[in-house]
């Protein structure tokens, strides 16, 4: 009898041995919740297709130039006055994040890039290139558009070259750069934040024009 009795101590002692080193060995039943984690970054330009891009064709887009895919980069052609895409795929983030991408000036003389996007409950738009194709900033800031409120900056930028765009969104901060010099940087606690009425067709991402064709490249949102 005793020696059924260990012998029956020893198999199941070893069965939970076994049970042990698989749960061990296996980071998902570890830790489920990890599987479904978002992407950390999303490419949202593919290069070769307007995928989960609409073209807007409203109010002042009613005029809007061609949009095309040429050589990997997505071409707004200068529309009378506006054209411009927004974003029609899965839901990004509304803050904590981080959007960069490559942009140029075609030709024109306005802003090649006015790029909206979200702020938690509200959007806001960069500009680059406006008002004579020199000035930037955020529009709007308390009611003021980027010719007009503390973000309101100039820059020279030459037709044809690629500059290096980011923008970072916290519940503290947006913060700007083009190359490597920092165009905004504004505390947004008890701001309000909203869009000039020829950009309400943009939310929750797009990019626009102004009488003027640019090109857009390797554009990518990541989770911070």
């Amino acid at each position: 009898m005793r020696i059924i009795t260990l012998t029956h101590f020893a198999a199941t002692l070893a069965v939970l041995l076994c049970i042990s080193a698989v749960s061990a060995q296996s980071p998902a039943a570890a830790d489920p919740a990890g599987a479904a984690k978002p992407a950390q970054e999303i490419k949202l330009f593919d290069g070769t297709s307007l995928k989960n891009w609409q073209v807007l064709d409203k109010i002042d887009f009613d005029g809007h130039g061609k949009v095309e895919i040429r050589d990997g980069e997505l071409v707004l052609n200068m529309g009378r006055p506006m054209t411009g895409v927004k974003w029609i795929g899965q839901d990004l983030p509304r803050t904590n994040y981080e959007i960069s991408f490559q942009a140029r000036r075609i030709d024109g003389g306005d802003f090649f890039c006015g790029m909206t996007f979200p702020v938690d409950k509200s959007h806001c738009s960069l500009i680059l290139g406006g008002w004579g194709g020199s000035l930037t900033g955020l529009s709007s800031v308390d009611g003021f558009d980027a010719s007009e409120n503390e973000t309101t900056s100039s820059m020279v930028f030459k037709e044809g070259h690629w500059y290096k765009v980011r923008l970072r969104v916290t519940p503290q901060k947006i913060e700007a750069w083009v190359d490597d010099d920092q165009l905004v940087d504004l505390k947004i606690a008890d701001r309000k934040l909203s869009l000039r009425w020829e950009m309400d067709l943009m939310p929750p991402l797009g990019f626009a024009t102004y009488a003027t064709s640019g090109g857009l490249k390797n554009i990518v949102v990541k989770r911070l």
